[in-house]
């Protein structure tokens, strides 16, 4: 009768394992092997819920048991870890039976109503025992929930983790190692949890920092706030500025304007044609005796001879020849000092009038010195000063709109035929050279080489490339004289865009061949040849001087090269300069004194007025 309870728990969880799918044969054997010699008729009296007659008023209770029993089983979940609880409790019911079956046995064999009463106690507390263990297990179906619902959301939290998890779910169902396998995730839990603290203790850190750089922008925005209202003030003060700098420049072109018609006006003035004379200093220093020079007068010179007298008196008479120009230059004027002279004139070309300044002068008088000088700054003469002050003032008018161009060019007169000075190719394939007149009555130089010029450099480059072509000579008066008349020109044009104003002009700088006498200069063969063409074109410049100071119809300007090259400086729309230079040695009286009569002829010479080329 004492095994009675065990053959009815054997027969439940038969019958609970066929519900739930669930495996569990090796707890069978196990229960088995305690429980082989109870009879098959006692379980199945238990396992139909029915008792003998005599114990047939506690049918209730038996029922309750196995509903309770199979409720148990069939609600468990089929996870492994419900089969381990499921088989805790049939251990720990098994235990309870065999305690019951040791107390009951103390009973005699004869009463059975004490073994049935017995039997009914044990079954009373086989209830209540099994339904603590129902409650345990609900106890741990619902901690079980809990913990199912914990892993959704870990599974919501860590998406990275979902193949795994899953894996895992998979393996929970076939093996029964599922604490090995929850406790890798619960270290791997443990080590995002450390990495989650990590972030978030470096959320945190960005955050401060966040609010930091939010204080920053906010004071940065203020600051822009106050810097976008004095820029709208600057800007106010910028566009009255400018509406005041366009004011100005208008009047600083207006000015610009009335300083060119005032400039040009005092030159006018002054005279179209204008001379200066220049006194070379003797070779030992000092000045000759028949050259007189006032020291308060710098326009005036004198030469004074001493002749024998014809009445017979003892004493010899003096005679003495005064000659006026714009101005007179002693021994001891530097070239800065000229060149301070004509500046103005030079100045003009950039207004827009053709300027032209050329030396006149005997043989080893100072021409070419006075116009080209030597290399040093000090010694520099008209043409690279010249030169330097026209780019200055370029630069100067670039900032009132005016823009410029340049265009050099070098050409020498000899013996009446035009040479290209700045030529680099072979002599003799140098093209012919003739002077041509546009249909604007300029006049040209056929197959002559311009080259566009932007800086100083530049042009001082092409003279010393003219000064290596340049034809020169050695005389008994010189040991360098020039052979031939060279002519630097430099053509100028200037736009400005903004006033739409154009001007162009020509600067054209004249360094003459020396006049000489045969006896003098004692020139022979292709030195003479040279001389006589020399004094050719310089006695055709005489007459055409003399022509316009006459006032006459005709200026026979084709008579000779250099006044049909020199026509347009000549023939009145040009501020023309000459230099008259003196050789201040007393066997030089007589050419001296004709050079200051041609320069006097040409001091009053009244060519006209030169008009602007302006557009």
């Amino acid at each position: 009768m004492s095994r009675l309870p065990v053959m009815s728990f054997k027969r439940v969880l038969t019958s609970n394992t066929s519900e739930n799918g669930q495996d569990f044969e090796p707890s069978q054997k196990k229960m088995r092997m305690k429980v082989e010699p109870v009879k098959p008729q006692a379980a199945a009296t238990v396992i139909g819920g029915k008792r003998p007659p005599v114990a047939a008023t506690r049918a209730p209770l038996s029922k309750s048991v196995k509903g309770a029993g199979a409720a148990t089983v069939a609600a468990g979940p089929s996870r492994g870890t419900v089969t381990c609880i499921v088989f805790s409790s049939i251990t720990l019911l098994y235990n309870i039976d065999i305690t019951l079956s040791g107390a009951g046995a103390r009973r005699n064999p004869w009463d059975l109503r004490g073994k049935v009463s017995d039997m009914e106690d044990k079954i009373q507390n086989y209830q209540v025992k099994f339904k603590s263990v129902n409650q345990e297990n609900e106890v741990l179906k619902g901690s079980m929930a809990l913990s199912q619902t914990r892993a959704a959301e870990m599974e919501r939290e860590l998406e990275t983790q979902r193949s795994q998890i899953s894996e895992y779910q998979k393996e929970l169902q076939a093996l029964l190692g599922v604490r090995e396998k929850l406790e890798k995730v619960s270290s791997e839990f443990s080590s995002l949890e450390s990495k989650y603290k990590a972030m978030e203790a470096l959320r945190e850190t960005q955050e401060l920092e966040l609010q930091t750089l939010k204080i920053t922008v906010s004071a940065q925005e203020s600051t822009v706030n106050r810097l976008q209202a004095n820029l709208r003030v600057k800007e106010e003060e910028v566009t009255a500025l400018q509406a005041t700098v366009s004011q100005q420049r208008d009047e600083l072109h207006a000015g610009e304007m009335e300083r060119r018609r005032l400039h040009n006006a005092i030159q006018e003035l002054k005279g179209n044609i204008r001379v200066f004379c220049r006194v070379r200093p003797l070779v030992a220093g000092g000045l000759s005796h028949h050259i007189q020079l006032s020291g308060s007068d710098d326009k005036s010179i004198t030469l004074a001879k001493t002749e024998e007298s014809h009445t017979g008196k003892t004493t010899d008479t003096q005679k003495n020849y005064n000659f006026s120009f714009d101005r007179v230059f002693g021994p001891q004027a530097s070239q800065q000092e000229v060149f301070e002279e004509i500046s103005l004139l030079v100045q003009s070309a950039l207004d827009g009038y053709n300027v032209c300044c050329f030396a006149y002068g005997q043989t080893g008088s100072g021409k070419t010195y006075t116009m080209e000088g030597d290399e040093f700054d000090e010694t520099r003469g008209v043409i690279p000063r010249a030169v330097q002050q026209i780019f200055k003032a370029a630069d100067k008018l670039a900032a009132q709109g005016w823009e410029f161009t340049f265009t050099a060019s070098f050409v020498e007169i000899y013996n009446e035929t035009l040479r290209d000075l700045l030529h680099t190719g072979k002599s003799v394939k140098k093209p012919d050279l003739d002077i041509r007149k546009t249909t604007n009555n300029e006049v040209t130089i056929t197959n002559l080489t311009y080259k566009k010029v932007s800086t100083e450099d530049q042009v001082l480059g092409l003279i010393a490339l003219a000064n290596q072509n340049r034809s020169t000579a050695q005389t008994a008066q010189n040991d360098r004289s020039s052979r031939s008349h060279s002519v630097f020109q430099l053509d100028i044009e200037g736009v400005n865009v903004g006033r739409d104003v154009k001007c162009k002009s020509t600067l054209c700088l004249v360094d003459l061949a020396g006049s000489e006498r045969m006896v003098k200069s004692q020139s022979q063969g292709e030195r003479f040849k040279e001389m006589t063409a020399i004094n050719g074109s310089l006695s055709n410049l005489g007459i055409v001087i003399t022509a316009l100071a006459n006032k006459e119809s005709y200026i026979p300007y084709r008579n000779s090269k250099l006044t049909y090259l020199l026509q347009g400086c000549l023939g009145g729309n040009s501020k023309t300069l000459m230099f008259v230079n003196i050789a201040p040695e007393p066997d030089s009286f007589a050419e001296s004194l004709n050079s200051l009569r041609f320069a006097s002829k040409v001091n009053d010479c009244v060519i006209g007025t030169a008009s602007a080329n302006r557009k």
